[in-house]
């Protein structure tokens, strides 16, 4: 049994990188006339839009959240406890969906361009063009911003107002004492946002294929169902593969620098008042923020589907496409919660370089784009599949076809991998808490392996369990490109179905799927904001 809890993050480890492997590898066996093409002609192009998308998302998030942070955790104004919550909002609502509702709303034929042609008599050739690069930058960075937000609140809210006054103290004023004292203590905190926001941006494939605007995911989708050439989309993979890889380094070399210095004074320090129009530019600016991001979203996603829902509503498959969601979700996120919480256990039993190696290693799989991890695990359980048909027809003359292929357990498989990062955060945390003197005890009475995870850990690791299924849970909802190019034939999920609709520009349709994800993953993200408050 103890070997068996040792091997356990070991097997997780090479779970993770059976995947990664494969893909790499396929930068040794060139796809022929059409990767020529693809280098010839289109990675130019994917090397330039990733990289002016990522740049532009991560000066967008890092204003909007280093700003929003620092308001809702250092200054009192009317308003900041509802705000200090209700900017993680956004959270909820996948990218793509704010995507297809700033395109319905913002584009030529949209109600806003329409609306002010009638009114100024003009053709608005000053209106931003929606479409452009400048469009998928804006969308992706109400949409990311929380990541942002939060970690550097916590930053904030640690310092509290004391980092103001000891840089007034040197003679600094307000703002020389932002800049100068609070920002670089907070640096850590603010570039592990951004690394977050930066993983998200190169894994994003719903927002970028509603704008078609094309970057490697789209181009990795493109190579696999329009050219059918599983070769060339996966070196498209490794390409990308090795950028996350060097994404996964520097922001380890950056966690590896946090350095926590808080104090129960700071945190109960009193908030700085705003008066005066201060107060209320502030408001303003953050409640802008909050009706760009989630409530005209949210609006607006719900006028579509009150339009919709009589004429194109099919009541029998939405239920189907909802319990194939909720199915999908609640497995991924049982199997998830599981393995990880074995994972924590065993490395909590024996610590050791060579241990936390391995956990490092299984819980890289967040910064896989799914699209990578669709393509690396799809080549080796293909090859699996074939195996299990020849040795089924060699020993008992039975054509058995395909096992694995065409069911489900690529895609639980994906998702483990890509979401085991999210509930180890949670999980590990949880185990902190538990004192090697209550271990101690339980095994001076006689409790070991599965009797004391059972007895002892599993009771006090309950809370951050549940937020990790909340957090898996909510994250597999809105997977897009993993299921996309994964699923079983007739197994759409909502996901699917928005990204299905909205390639044929059926704003309102999509509507109605799209309210029921963000309906669905409201109550999660209120579950884990009142998990981090406690």
């Amino acid at each position: 049994m103890i070997a068996g809890w040792r091997l356990i993050p070991y097997f997780t480890a090479t779970l993770v990188m059976i995947p990664v492997g494969v893909v790499l590898f396929s930068l040794f066996t060139p796809a022929g006339d059409i990767w020529e093409h693809l280098v010839e002609n289109t990675l130019p192009l994917l090397l330039v839009n990733t990289f002016w998308l990522a740049l532009g998302v991560l000066l967008g998030t890092g204003v909007l959240g280093v700003s929003l942070a620092w308001f809702t955790a250092i200054y009192e104004f009317p308003g900041r406890k509802f705000f200090t919550w209700a900017l993680l909002l956004p959270l909820a609502i996948p990218a793509y969906v704010t995507a297809f509702v700033a395109l319905g709303l913002f584009d030529f034929t949209g109600p806003v361009q329409t609306t002010l042609r009638d009114w100024l008599d003009s053709d608005l050739r000053w209106f931003p063009e929606i479409r452009g690069r400048m469009g998928v930058i804006i969308v992706m960075t109400l949409a990311f911003y929380p990541y942002v937000y939060l970690l550097a609140r916590n930053a904030f809210v640690s310092q509290g107002k004391r980092s103001l006054e000891v840089a007034q103290s040197l003679g600094f004023t307000q703002r020389a004492g932002f800049y100068k004292v609070a920002l670089p203590l907070a640096r850590p905190w603010i570039a592990g946002g951004l690394m977050l926001v930066l993983m998200e941006t190169l894994a994003d494939f719903g927002t970028v294929a509603v704008f078609n605007y094309d970057t490697f995911t789209t181009a990795i989708y493109k190579a696999w169902f329009s050219l059918f050439s599983l070769p060339a989309a996966s070196q498209l993979a490794s390409l990308l593969i090795i950028i996350v890889f060097v994404i996964i380094a520097l922001e380890q070399h950056f966690r590896a620098r946090i350095r926590y210095a808080e104090s129960k004074k700071s945190q109960r320090a009193d908030r700085i008042l705003l008066k005066g129009k201060k107060k209320w530019l502030v408001l303003c600016f953050i409640a802008t923020v909050w009706f760009l991001a989630f409530l005209l979203p949210l609006l607006q996603l719900g006028s579509w589907a009150l339009q919709s829902i009589t004429s194109d509503f099919d009541l029998e498959r939405y239920q189907e496409f909802l319990m194939h969601s909720l199915s999908l979700s609640g497995l991924a996120a049982l199997i998830t919660c599981t393995v990880v919480t074995m994972i924590v256990y065993a490395a909590r039993r024996f610590p050791g370089s060579s241990m936390q190696f391995a956990v490092r290693t299984a819980t890289i799989g967040y910064a896989l784009p799914g699209t990578v991890l669709a393509i690396g695990i799809f080549i080796p359980l293909a090859w699996l599949d074939g195996q299990l048909s020849d040795w089924a027809f060699a020993l008992f003359q039975i054509e058995t076809g395909l096992l694995i292929q065409g069911t489900i357990i690529i895609m639980l498989l994906a998702y483990l991998i890509r979401f085991m990062a999210v509930s180890h955060y949670p999980i590990h945390g949880a185990m902190q808490r538990i004192t090697p003197s209550i271990e101690e005890a339980a095994m001076g009475m006689g409790l070991h392996g599965w009797a004391m995870l059972r007895r002892i850990h599993l009771p006090i690791l309950k809370s951050g369990i549940f937020t990790a299924a909340a957090l898996v849970f909510v994250d597999v909802m809105k997977e897009m490109p993993i299921t996309l190019m994964t699923r079983p034939f007739g197994w759409d999920t909502l996901a699917v179905r928005v990204y299905q609709l909205t390639s044929e520009g059926a704003w309102e349709q999509a509507a109605v799927p799209a309210v029921t994800l963000v309906l669905a993953g409201l109550l999660p993200i209120i579950f884990f904001m009142r998990q981090t408050e406690h």
